[in-house]
This record gives C-alpha cells, structure tokens and sequence, in this order.
C-alpha cells in the first residue's frame, strides 16, 4: 500500500471551469486559514483505499491511521510505502505487526499514487466552492473520500503505475 495526508480548508483556488462562449465565468473564492487533514491508503492492485480525516498531522494521528488500516486489513502482511514526513520517522510512531514500512526517495511525490487521489478529490469535489465552516470541508471530503472507497476502479487506474505493475508481476 502507499500512504501520504493531506490538507483540505477554507482557502480556495480558482480552477478553469467551462462557460459558454463570450460570457466569463465566476467563481467564488476565500482566504480563510481552516485547515483538516486527510490521510488515505491506497492498495494499486485491486483499488481498494482506507481513509482518516483528522484535525491535524502528527504522529499520534499517523499510528491511529496505521492501526485502523492494521484492523481492516488483518489477515494480511501489509507493506507501506510513504514519504518521510516527520511523524512518519519518528521513533515514537506506533507501528503494527502487521505492517513493515517502507519509505519513498526524498522529493520524490510523483511516486506516490496517493498524490493523484489527491488531485482527483481536489478537482472533482473542492473546485470553485466557497465552504461557510470547516464541517462544510470536512463533510465535502468525507464525499470525496466515500466516492473513491466505493470506486476502487477509479483508484486502481489512479495508482496504476507501470512500475507498481512491474514489480506486482515479478512478485506472483
């Protein structure tokens, strides 16, 4: 699996929209430092995604993640693949048996498929939307985040990446 978090709030940015010829679309926008986290798991084989929002990122949060993907994935082996983000290399995380860590080259975020699922989200939930509170960005990415669990296709083709292919074929 591949892990990373992200930060969704009330700061919005214009995004291309389509509007009929010769009138200019409008679209609101907002600078409001709100922010949550979302932290997301994805399987590139069969799609299937595990997800925590959070009010922020550290690594109290990132073992409660990494035990609720332990929980749901139980009788398997799980090797998670994330970036070193500081609470993800602290000595104090709290890692499962069942889950051996692997961490991604520095600066290296187009490795990670999560970073697509976060394009998706971003561009098929949050585009060109105002929200009156931070429940308003949190329930929009509890949408988000339930329409990607409940179309593991769509994430399976986000995370397909030739070289987690190649390396899933070399390992059967």
């Amino acid at each position: 699996m591949f892990q990373d978090e992200a930060r969704f709030g009330r700061i919005s940015r214009p995004m291309r929209c389509w509007a009929p010829s010769g009138i200019r679309p409008e679209c609101r926008s907002q600078i409001i430092r709100e922010y949550i986290y979302a932290y997301s798991a994805i399987s590139p084989k069969d799609g299937k995604i595990d997800s925590l929002i959070a009010p922020y990122a550290d690594k109290e949060v990132m073992s409660i993640f990494l035990h609720q993907v332990s929980a749901r994935f139980e009788d398997d082996f799980i090797v998670m693949i994330m970036d070193k983000a500081a609470w993800h290399t602290t000595g104090k995380l709290k890692i499962p048996e069942n889950i051996e860590i692997l961490f991604l080259p520095p600066y290296s975020p187009q490795l990670n498929p999560v970073e697509h699922l976060w394009d998706e989200v971003r561009e098929k939930f949050f585009a060109n939307k105002a929200f009156k509170d931070i429940d308003a960005v949190e329930d929009n990415l509890m949408e988000g985040l339930t329409f990607m669990n409940k179309n593991s296709d769509t994430v399976r083709n986000l995370a397909n990446f030739s070289w987690i292919n190649n390396i899933l074929l070399n390992a059967n």
